[in-house]
């Protein structure tokens, strides 16, 4: 099994919510994949803003360049351009979920475009270099931390996993839905069955190693279509899962990981499932 696994999709997401970046190779940094979810959107109160609520931030699209971020939405004629490198406008307090940072405004600018793109006020906030959000340690394998990702720096899927979701919607009269539903950094081909990797717990890819932490609860919006910012077939997929894919009663698919080591992570490569836990270890 282990021989045939491979990479065939790798993510990033530099602003929480937004559209995702496709990449050929990367390598993990200690916050996960370069720039993922190191922006997010607050409301005036500094509470995240996500598609939960925001279904129309699924079309904003970023762009990484060697200097800028570049955002582009759809009907806006000109993209928002943000220096990597530059005097921040002071730090003000944020939450995601948990959690408070003091975090880095990106300016008037940046909330001018954001707040007329989304008809409310938002504000564009940075993860600080030097912050440190710890992830969960009941889980986590060794102290590690993210920037504003939900939980965890990774998220990985297996193609055989969304295979067996889409023959189970066939079998309600529902539509498949394409991997981007669930909004992964690392999709792998070549398991020897379905949500094998609920099973495992290090793989390795060349000099990465990647704990697999806990799997990843799902909310509404994987119901959503990440290229129009619109929900298709009301409940879909969640409902499919819910009667299958439940841990302590949420609903679950894909894996958080924490990852360590050095090199990139390239499509294609192979994967090797280093060491692996009981069948169903999270009785799922």
């Amino acid at each position: 099994m282990s021989s045939l696994l491979h990479i065939t999709g790798l993510f990033s997401y530099p602003i929480k919510s937004c559209a995702a970046v496709a990449h050929a190779a990367v390598e993990p940094d200690s916050l996960g994949l370069p720039w993922d979810r190191r922006w997010m959107l607050v409301d005036p109160d500094g509470n995240f803003v996500t598609q939960r609520t925001l279904p129309a931030l699924a079309k904003i699209r970023p762009i990484i360049t060697p200097t800028e971020l570049h955002v582009f939405g759809p009907e806006i004629e000109l993209p928002l351009v943000v220096p990597l490198i530059a005097s921040r406008n002071g730090r003000c307090p944020v939450r995601v979920w948990g959690d408070e940072i003091a975090a880095w405004d990106e300016g008037s600018e940046a909330t001018a475009w954001f707040s007329h793109y989304a008809g409310r006020p938002l504000r564009l906030m940075r993860f600080p270099d030097d912050a440190l959000r710890a992830v969960d340690p009941r889980y986590a394998t060794r102290p590690s931390n993210t920037a504003f990702a939900d939980g965890f720096p990774l998220l990985l899927a297996t193609e055989e996993s969304l295979w067996d979701l889409n023959r189970r919607l066939a079998q309600r009269g529902a539509q498949p839905v394409p991997m981007t539903r669930f909004r992964p950094n690392i999709v792998l081909a070549g398991a020897d069955r379905p949500y094998a990797e609920d099973d495992w717990l290090v793989l390795r890819c060349g000099g990465q190693q990647l704990d697999l932490v806990k799997p990843c609860s799902r909310c509404v919006m994987i119901t959503m279509d990440q290229q129009t910012g619109v929900i298709p077939e009301l409940g879909e997929p969640l409902s499919t899962l819910s009667q299958y894919r439940r841990w302590e009663g949420k609903v679950a698919f894909a894996q958080n990981v924490v990852v360590h080591g050095s090199g990139p992570l390239i499509i294609d490569s192979p994967v090797t499932v280093h060491s692996e836990g009981l069948r169903n270890r999270w009785k799922i």
